[in-house]
């Protein structure tokens, strides 16, 4: 079953997309699988305190996206593929690079210097042990 008991409590946004990107992070991550139960949608309206309709709606988008698959009347399940979980990584990754280059480009920073304070620490990172991607 896949949990909500990380969800975070703040982040921007509509909280419907917010369940779409913590499904599709956990997708990325590899802590949702194929054929993993999700919650029905009044369990994490009750856990997240938000209406049915907003997890309906955040379901309704992963279906369109083919994350999950869902029956009328049955439990919603996971629905990935390698294919999939690469896709979703890539649209993270673009997502979070797209949100570090506007906040960069609002201090001030010029490309260069960006590109070289993040080439520095990802070459720190990786000396103190952190992950490679």
């Amino acid at each position: 079953m896949v949990s909500f008991a990380a969800f975070p409590a703040d982040g921007e946004g509509p909280i419907y997309l917010r369940i779409v990107r913590f499904v599709r992070a956990g997708v990325a991550a590899g802590t949702i699988v194929d054929g993993d139960e999700m919650p029905s949608r009044r369990v994490v309206s009750a856990l997240l305190g938000v209406n049915p309709n907003t997890v309906q709606k955040a379901y309704r988008l992963l279906e369109d996206e083919g994350l999950i698959v869902s029956r009328s009347g049955a439990k919603s399940y996971a629905s990935v593929t390698p294919e999939t979980v690469e896709a979703v990584r890539r649209k993270l990754q673009a997502e979070e690079v797209s949100r570090v280059v506007s906040a960069l480009r609002r201090s001030g920073m010029e490309k260069a210097a960006a590109l070289e304070q993040i080439s520095r620490l990802w070459d720190e990172d990786e000396q103190e042990g952190g992950e490679k991607s």
